[in-house]
């Protein structure tokens, strides 16, 4: 049995917290593969509701293994506030959760370079954690990681060869660079709370897999915000496709046996960049008030707009999707008429994927759907739902060329329509 790979088919926030946590009731072992602070992903159980950074949504199930992989960057402030969220609530076992030591660190001279920068004219709208610039120290071999923690006079030397790659660039910014001593005791502090679960990642998802367990692999952000494939510059510094998995766990790509990608039932994007189907004014309005479309992470609202097939599709392919996860399709209930997006328009061309540039540029061929008035939120089936969501649900399928595994029809676990099980 291989393992499944959840990835974004957006530009983020799709919805992968909660699908996550509804699939790992089915695995065994949960990794997150990517990424860093910089996700926020939700999970609503009987009501309440908890946001993880770094935490892999799978932390929820008692009896699921969680690890944070060599492709995360991590700053260990973060997660040993959510170590400590979870043993409040009875959920922390420190002999399922392992952290890799070969993961990087995200530092105060990384948030500090993110926070001065972003105030900088044309900035890309970061969440200012400092996952950017811990990946830049990642790619130019300067970089600490969490093994480092391990050892006082290996991190401290280290931390000062990095500080001293950051001196010109912070003070160029304006800023001021972190006091080494406070710095090296505060993180060998934290080096001590985590040593235990600290170790070879890598090693422990490959012996998982070939004993036969169930992996979940979860990824963070989007497809469209991918480093190599998303709308450049205004990615993020990872690969959020399905591929990256492979990489950011440490395993080889026959050891995938499917993916499932996720997508809300319209789109929203955080942060600048180009986004073809962004309702402007009051509709825009409506629609973020409807779905509570707040950044998990910064708070920031959401620029909300229809769904983007092209977009979808472009996804779909960059990550050989096997199935789709729709998620708040009960947002739309009550809306009299849907918009889906089913391909562009550039100069006089007709698209049906992306561009490599000129996103912004443009023209959204649009296809009007009749939309429904009944409550969604207590349908358990597909066949439960209006026949105009169960249309539009169906038109998806056709465009994209790709069967929906999972309805979303509410923010709580089990407010979902499970219409195929991911390790079946």
């Amino acid at each position: 049995m291989g393992a499944v790979v959840v990835v974004g088919a957006q530009w983020g926030d799709e919805g992968k917290g909660k699908v996550v946590d509804i699939y790992a009731r089915f695995a065994d072992q949960v990794v997150r593969y990517a990424g860093g602070a910089n996700a926020g992903h939700t999970l609503v159980v009987e009501g309440e509701q908890l946001i993880f950074h770094l935490m892999p949504s799978g932390a929820l199930h008692q009896d699921t293994r969680c690890v944070l992989a060599q492709g995360t960057v991590v700053d260990p402030k973060v997660l040993i506030d959510e170590i400590q969220t979870l043993d409040a609530r009875g959920l922390f076992a420190q002999e399922r959760f392992l952290i890799s030591e070969r993961a990087f660190l995200v530092l105060p001279q990384h948030t500090l370079v993110d926070e001065l920068r972003d105030r900088q004219a044309g900035a890309l709208g970061t969440t200012k954690r400092g996952i950017g610039p811990a990946y830049e120290d990642k790619v130019a071999r300067r970089g600490l990681r969490i093994g480092d923690l391990l050892s006082r006079e290996k991190f401290e030397r280290k931390l000062r060869a990095n500080l001293d790659a950051w001196a010109p660039v912070v003070a160029a910014l304006g800023g001021e660079l972190p006091d080494v001593a406070q710095t090296v005791e505060r993180y060998v502090k934290y080096g001590e709370t985590l040593a235990p679960m600290i170790g070879n990642a890598a090693d422990a998802v490959r012996r998982s897999l070939k004993q036969g367990e169930r992996v979940l692999m979860e990824g963070a952000q989007g497809a469209l915000l991918d480093i190599d494939s998303g709308t450049y510059p205004f990615v993020t510094s990872s690969s959020t496709v399905a591929g990256g998995a492979c990489v950011g766990a440490g395993i080889g790509p026959t050891s995938i046996s499917s993916v499932v990608g996720i997508s809300k039932a319209y789109a929203t994007r955080v942060g600048n960049g180009p986004f073809p189907t962004e309702m402007e004014g009051d509709a825009g309005d409506a629609l973020r008030e409807a779905g509570a479309e707040f950044g998990a992470t910064t708070g920031r609202p959401r620029r909300c707009g229809w769904l983007d097939l092209p977009a979808l599709r472009f996804a779909a392919q960059v990550s050989s999707f096997s199935g789709l996860a729709l998620t708040k399709i009960d947002v739309l209930t009550g809306m009299k008429e849907l918009q889906l997006c089913t391909g562009y328009e550039l100069d006089g061309k007709r698209l049906d994927t992306p561009p490599y540039d000129d996103l912004d540029r443009v023209t959204p061929v649009y296809e009007t759907m009749p939309g429904w008035d009944e409550p969604v939120s207590g349908c358990r089936r597909v066949e439960d739902l209006p026949e105009n969501a169960r249309a539009y649900i169906t038109r998806i399928e056709e465009e994209i060329e790709c069967p929906v595994w999972l309805v979303s029809v509410g923010p709580d676990r089990e407010q979902t329509i499970v219409v195929r099980e991911p390790f079946g």
